[in-house]
């Protein structure tokens, strides 16, 4: 805006150097830190802006070859940073990246044969007739700025559902090129907002960077490092709670790795909404703590009880478990036997025994109940009916400084052992770190 208006005056060569000098640094750095979603977003921003700058001859134009290109590459370009934005990201081996080298390729044909010598017009739908004339101020065709406006819709909810930079990165990034295309495509106006959506592109690189050295990939919670970093700012009063995922072990043992990961997004999605302005961080495997500034132990006991009443009502539904108990490629298993052999020993058992009942419907019947019976031995954790729905539950320990915490390693120490007893005495329940916990402690049996 302050280039168009003639409020901030740039040279020519100026815009052109840092225009190269973003593009250049942006691949290298999205090669650098493996980021195959950012760096085809830079190029496919790359190429774009170089065949509207080769078909219109360095000017602006309303019509011909120059014209169609700026249609077909506006057109082009939010489909793209949608397509990038909703591909996993699976780093820079040529088999990962073959898919998206093809879509650069096959558009970069299909730019080159619609501007092609001679051509007056490019395909209907691309035409201002298409779906009504534009208003006079927009350059773009209305089929166009409906691609913006979709792109900006589902960028924009990504980025509501993710938080991730990368998501908003792209978003922002889209809302720059959309000006530039606006301005004409060419041009020192036109090339200064490239070279700021690549900007915003590269930021969002150095942003992601940093949001997964200070947060857990998995879970988005903050991580050890930013917990360690907290801690010596921490003024009294305060509270620290350590909670851990009861069975997870044999939960994880039983069940997968991925039904285990989504069991701990799940948790760690409730102690993000933990009340009392509590702060929840990931400190590893199942092992959460939660800290409260400006309250002691009593103080955040009433908002740890709720938090653990709120994750035992929550209901994991387990899918295909009869199936991953059977799979010979079971992840679980070791030298072709599964971790819960026994278990499978007991399954044999109580089949044989099964084949002495009545009819065939009771043994159908008794096999489901024995399954499910000892998969909540194995696991600690309650099968609510025959769908496999696991009631997941924690046990917390909280401490806060005292005559015998005075510093905040001997507080998380203290936490560490009320939450040891609370795994003692039954789990799921809060235990604190005071004499007199017995009386303040929220207390409920594992069901």
């Amino acid at each position: 805006m302050l280039l168009q208006g003639g409020l901030l005056s740039i040279s020519a060569s100026t815009v052109s150097f840092y225009y190269f000098s973003v593009f250049v640094a942006g691949i290298l750095l999205a090669w650098r830190f493996h980021s195959s979603r950012i760096l085809f977003a830079l190029l496919s921003l790359f190429l774009a802006h170089r065949a509207v700058e080769f078909f219109s001859v360095g000017r602006a134009a309303a019509a011909g070859p120059g014209h169609i290109a700026l249609e077909a590459v506006a057109f082009l370009l939010p489909l793209n940073f949608v397509a990038f934005s909703l591909m996993a990201e699976r780093g820079l081996a040529l088999p990962s990246i073959a898919s998206r080298l093809a879509l650069l390729f096959f558009e970069s044909v299909f730019v080159a044969v619609l501007c092609r010598p001679g051509t007056a017009t490019g395909p209907s739908f691309l035409n201002s007739d298409f779906i009504g004339r534009n208003p006079s101020h927009w350059i773009l065709s209305p089929i166009v700025l409906l691609a913006f406006l979709v792109a900006f819709g589902i960028l924009l909810s990504r980025f509501l559902f993710y938080r991730k930079p990368l998501e908003s990165g792209l978003l922002w990034s889209l809302a720059a090129t959309l000006t530039a295309l606006e301005a004409g495509g060419v041009g020192r106006i036109a090339g200064a907002y490239v070279a700021t959506a690549g900007l915003i592109l590269v930021s969002s690189i150095i942003e992601n960077s940093y949001f997964l050295a200070y947060h857990d990939e998995l879970t988005s919670l903050q991580g050890r490092r930013a917990f360690n970093e907290t801690l010596p700012h921490l003024e009294e009063p305060y509270a620290v709670a350590v909670v851990d995922v009861d069975h997870f072990k044999r939960f994880n043992d039983t069940y997968g790795h991925d039904t285990g990961d989504q069991v701990l997004r799940m948790v760690a999605s409730r102690l993000s909404s933990v009340t009392g302005g509590g702060r929840a961080f990931r400190i590893g495997g199942e092992e959460f703590s939660i800290l409260f500034e400006g309250k002691s132990p009593k103080e955040a006991l009433p908002h740890l009880d709720q938090l653990r009443i709120t994750i035992e009502e929550s209901v994991f539904h387990v899918r295909g478990v009869q199936e991953r108990r059977r799979h010979p490629s079971d992840p679980s298993r070791i030298n072709g036997e599964r971790r819960g052999a026994s278990r499978d020993r007991l399954q044999r058992s109580a089949d044989q025994g099964d084949a002495n009942r009545g009819s065939s419907d009771r043994r159908s019947s008794d096999r489901r109940s024995a399954s499910r019976r000892r998969a909540v031995r194995a696991t600690g954790m309650n099968l609510r009916d025959e769908d496999y729905r696991v009631g997941v539950t924690v046990s917390i320990g909280v401490a806060g400084p005292g005559a015998k915490t005075r510093n905040v390693e001997q507080v998380i120490q203290a936490a560490d052992k009320a939450l040891y007893r609370a795994k003692q005495v039954g789990r799921n329940r809060v235990e604190v770190a005071s004499p007199a916990r017995a009386s303040r402690s929220a207390k409920s049996s594992v069901a």
